[in-house]
């Protein structure tokens, strides 16, 4: 009896096109050289317990946050202001404060940070134009985005290339402004 039904799963699955694995296939075609000499040898490795040690991972706006503040400090010029030691802010003869170096190669501590966060404010512009792309459905949402991004970047353009006009010379400050 237990032949009879060997026999009739073997039939059902010859007559099944493709059924066979492929190793089933090369042992049935290739007969093993070494016979029964050689066997492969069953290894039975030890089972281990490792721990494991979890730690919370931080939101991913915090690790956004983390790297807009490095990228804040990197703007700033910090090697340069840890390297020349520059003063805060300067003075003229009379006693006016100068809130720009007059010279292009130098800087004061405060003129970086107004220029970092005016690249950041560019930065954000430019995220605002990325956002406001996911408002496919919702055009006025959209547009209100658009215009805020393309706004903060020519406002801190026009504001950057103030500075470096102020510094390089070609404007006086005291003449713009009255």
């Amino acid at each position: 009896m237990k032949k009879r039904i060997s026999e009739t799963k073997r039939i059902r699955k010859d007559e099944i096109i493709g059924s066979e694995t492929v190793g089933e296939q090369f042992r049935d075609k290739v007969p093993w050289i070494f016979g029964r000499l050689i066997r492969k040898p069953k290894i039975k490795y030890p089972k281990m317990k490792y721990r494991r040690v979890s730690v919370p991972m931080p939101a991913k706006t915090l690790g956004i946050i983390g790297i807009y503040i490095l990228l804040f400090i990197l703007q700033t010029g910090i090697v340069y202001l840890i390297y020349k030691e520059p003063p805060a802010l300067g003075a003229k003869p009379n006693g006016d404060a100068i809130f720009l170096y007059p010279s292009i190669h130098d800087q004061f501590i405060i003129e970086g940070i107004v220029a970092s966060i005016l690249i950041f404010l560019a930065s954000m512009g430019y995220l605002l134009l990325y956002q406001a792309s996911k408002y496919l459905y919702n055009r006025q949402m959209a547009l209100r985005i658009l215009v805020m991004g393309i706004l903060m970047i020519f406002i801190t353009f026009v504001a950057l290339q103030y500075m470096i006009a102020v510094k390089a010379g070609n404007i006086n400050p005291s003449n713009l402004f009255g």
